[in-house]
């Protein structure tokens, strides 16, 4: 063998891959062909359970409440809403930081898809027993009695707690207190 054709024969080693590095190469590429099914097969699994989540009913529904009103000229809060599996509920009003401010029923039993109603009178407290006012249309309207003082001017959220589901549920908005 000649300098000519040995230094040819290391010129077409170095321009080639080796067998090292062609099995290195064929081993990428199956690492990242079975990284790109799993992302594939995620991606799938993703789409269905969003599908089956966006028709699944929430657990409260139709969730209303007054924009504002003033306990001191006879005006109540209006709350009502709707849940997706009967169950018993407690219903609470906290203030801007948190605190309970009034217990308006506790352990209430609430009918599957009936929307529920009740009115809290502005006062602080728990309830000590509550009235039904019949509506015409045939809805019945839970009174709750608080007795204690007037609560004080500010924004109000209602909490929504269902005792089997072992849930707590925030109203998604506020509404406030006016004084006078």
């Amino acid at each position: 063998m000649t300098a000519i054709d040995a230094a040819a024969g290391a010129g077409a080693e170095a321009d080639g891959p080796g067998p090292a590095e062609a099995r290195e190469a064929r081993e990428a590429q199956s690492l990242a062909r079975v990284v790109f099914g799993v992302l594939i097969v995620a991606c799938l699994a993703a789409f269905f359970i969003t599908q089956r989540l966006k028709h699944t009913p929430t657990v409260l529904q139709r969730f209303q409440l007054t924009r504002s009103f003033a306990p001191a000229s006879g005006a109540q809060e209006h709350v009502s809403f709707k849940l997706a599996h009967a169950d018993a509920v407690t219903v609470e009003v906290l203030d801007a930081t948190g605190d309970v401010v009034a217990t308006l029923v506790r352990d209430y039993p609430v009918a599957r898809y009936k929307q529920f109603y009740l009115r809290w009178n502005g006062r602080r407290g728990s309830a000590h027993g509550y009235g039904l006012l019949r509506t015409p249309g045939g809805s019945t309207i839970v009174l709750p009695r608080t007795r204690g003082a007037i609560a004080p001017a500010g924004e109000y959220h209602v909490l929504v707690s269902l005792r089997r589901q072992n849930r707590r549920v925030r109203s998604p908005r506020d509404f406030t207190l006016v004084a006078g």
